[in-house]
């Protein structure tokens, strides 16, 4: 069965699964389709196997990754149930995307803090008059493109894209 491109996230353990960057990075990096070990995982991220092995154990745990397929000697390789992930409002009105939110700003800020200064940290803002799904399908784009100009070689760097209403304008 093929994994849906969105799944929508319903539980607060899922939310909470998502309130570590590292385990945010682990989903992007499997986002892809990709199919990677803990091993792998670790290599591409440039952390400790035995420490990522914890986050993948929580991610597993909130059904937001499962096994992949087998084949490629003792270790379990992993890949992402969806290629996006959506919060379903109800959570969101309840309160329980707060830590979700709170990890993703809080990897904007350390950025920021870190990089601003010597001009290293670049951001965008636009208002334009486009639907959701368009704006899914220009996040699909993105992701694509930054797929195919991967290069091992480079630093890795942290792609932060959000899309909301205007604050203060009524829902259309």
């Amino acid at each position: 069965m093929a994994a849906p491109d969105v799944l929508t996230l319903n539980r607060p353990e899922q939310l909470k699964a998502l309130g570590h960057p590292l385990r945010l990075r682990v989903l992007e990096a499997l986002g892809d389709g990709s199919q990677l070990t803990n091993r792998e995982l670790a290599a591409r991220l440039g952390v400790d196997p035995g420490h990522l092995h914890f986050h993948v154990k929580m991610l597993l745990a909130a059904g937001l990754i499962v096994p992949g397929e087998p084949g490629r000697g003792r270790e379990k390789p992993y890949r992402a149930v969806a290629a996006h992930m959506r919060v379903a409002p109800e959570l969101i009105a309840s309160g329980a995307a707060n830590e979700t939110r709170a990890a993703m700003l809080d990897e904007v800020q350390r950025g920021w803090a870190a990089h601003a200064a010597e001009g290293r940290f670049r951001a965008a803002q636009m208002t334009a008059r486009i639907s959701e799904d368009d704006v899914r399908e220009l996040y699909q784009h993105l992701v694509a493109e930054a797929a195919e100009r991967e290069d091992p070689e480079r630093e890795p760097l942290v792609i932060s894209v959000f899309s909301h209403p205007r604050a203060g304008e009524p829902a259309s």
